[in-house]
């Protein structure tokens, strides 16, 4: 299979680094996975591992008074981060760090809470959880969301669509045996409403081709991307009963 040009990845990064977030969720349900970390100190030390431009992070530093250490590995994203962060004034509670998510370089045993959405697979969930593991205090938690099969036999679209991006992808007990393997109790999960795709990930991803569009008219190949990364919000509108994200909240044993 070959791999996206470089051309790809450009005209990728103009439209994701333009999007409030760079995968599906939502401040309501970052709220009701917090609401399962029952026995977070009042103060938590939080990660928030692949956290993109930072639109989680901010809602976790609305949603508790704990601080945060937010990782990405694309600088660019990063530094958007700070420059939203400077702007709200949280510089003393939002740390922005460019770092490898396989290898944060962040002390072990010193986090209460670690938060990934739509991340961990990148580097393997297994090989993340076992990360996430070594960077918790002992009975510390994780929330994390990834994407899981719903139905067998996923029309060919699909199914190559996550071919390429998740090749490994599994069902929700693949999961779940993930994270009872790693060290961890599963606390709970819940399933993404389809809300959560649309209101700051694929509406405002199809206004950013729009204008896109209207950049690159004279450039064929920038307008061939764009039309290739409009494919995955139309493919949602079709199929999304094949697949979703999934919410898991577990704590270290």
């Amino acid at each position: 299979m070959n791999e996206p040009s470089p051309r790809f990845w450009e005209i990728f990064f103009d439209v994701y680094e333009h999007l409030p977030r760079q995968g599906p969720g939502s401040k309501s349900c970052a709220a009701q996975a917090l609401a399962l970390c029952s026995e977070l100190p009042t103060q938590p030390e939080i990660l928030d591992l692949g956290c993109g431009v930072g639109c989680q992070t901010l809602y976790l530093s609305e949603l508790t008074a704990g601080s945060i250490t937010a990782i990405d590995n694309h600088a660019p994203s990063i530094d958007r981060l700070q420059e939203t962060i400077v702007k709200l004034e949280l510089t003393s509670r939002i740390k922005a760090v460019v770092a490898d998510m396989a290898a944060p370089n962040q002390v072990p045993e010193s986090f209460d809470l670690i938060w990934s959405e739509g991340a961990l697979y990148s580097i393997g969930l297994r090989s993340a959880l076992k990360v996430c593991h070594e960077l918790l205090r002992p009975a510390g938690y994780i929330a994390f969301t990834d994407a899981i099969w719903r139905k067998e036999n996923p029309p060919p679209a699909v199914k190559a669509s996550f071919d390429l991006d998740y090749p490994t992808m599994g069902w929700l007990k693949d999961d779940l045996a993930a994270i009872k393997d790693c060290g961890f109790e599963l606390i709970g999960h819940f399933t993404l409403p389809d809300e959560a795709w649309w209101q700051d990930f694929y509406t405002p991803m199809e206004v950013r081709i729009s204008v896109l569009r209207t950049k690159y008219a004279k450039d064929t190949e920038a307008l061939a991307v764009l039309d290739q990364i409009a494919e995955e919000p139309e493919m949602h509108r079709r199929s999304s009963d094949y697949y979703a994200y999934e919410f898991f909240i577990a704590r270290r044993t």
